[in-house]
């Protein structure tokens, strides 16, 4: 999806994949694997649910978007809950980064929007880059052993996941689940958390 189309749903409300608080896999994951806090990028943060979350948590937050209305409220949501983040409106393949490296990067939803295999393993290059040597990758992506939705995210399997990041990442977990949202029956998820290869 284009940068255009992002800020355009952003400037409409129309982001079915907002709901308003954070994605509680974060959580899970976090507890599970005994993540402490540490410097994290939020990558396509949105309106900042999950950056406010993490940061309430101890961690030193950077997040970016493609939109700048997303930006712009992720900034206005912080300032209320009294939370320290910094954003960025910034295209992840294509600009600077502020703030790298990262110990642990976050993605909901950003490794299944990027358009074809060679523009994803780019991508999960990218994210290795941004990453200190022993870095890790949290991605919950949409998962394709779900019939596709009308209202739903993009979905990958199992092995596009491993094919587009195996060369830069060691897959630690991947398990199926379903992402947070307010929707009555939730989009089933991709839970993926990697570690980047030495």
């Amino acid at each position: 999806m284009s940068e255009r189309n992002f800020e355009q749903m952003y400037r409409e409300g129309d982001t079915p994949w907002d709901h308003g608080t954070h994605d509680f896999n974060l959580e899970e994951i976090i507890a599970q694997f005994g993540i402490r806090p540490c410097k994290i990028l939020d990558l396509g943060c949105g309106t900042g649910s999950n950056s406010i979350w993490l940061a309430q948590q101890g961690f030193d937050v950077v997040g970016i978007d493609l939109s700048d209305t997303a930006i712009r409220q992720a900034q206005k949501k912080t300032g209320k809950a009294g939370m320290n983040c910094s954003f960025q409106s910034a295209d992840f393949l294509e600009d600077d980064i502020k703030g790298a490296p990262f110990a642990l990067v976050f993605d909901r939803g950003c490794l299944h929007s990027i358009p074809g295999s060679e523009d994803r393993a780019r991508f999960a290059g990218r994210v290795a880059a941004m990453l200190d040597r022993e870095g890790y990758w949290l991605s919950l992506i949409g998962n394709a052993d779900e019939p596709p939705r009308e209202v739903g995210p993009p979905q990958m399997s199992a092995g596009e996941i491993a094919a587009c990041v195996e060369q830069h990442f060691q897959i630690i977990a991947l398990y199926t689940g379903e992402f947070g949202s307010d929707q009555e029956v939730p989009p089933r998820a991709w839970i993926c958390l990697m570690k980047k290869r030495i």
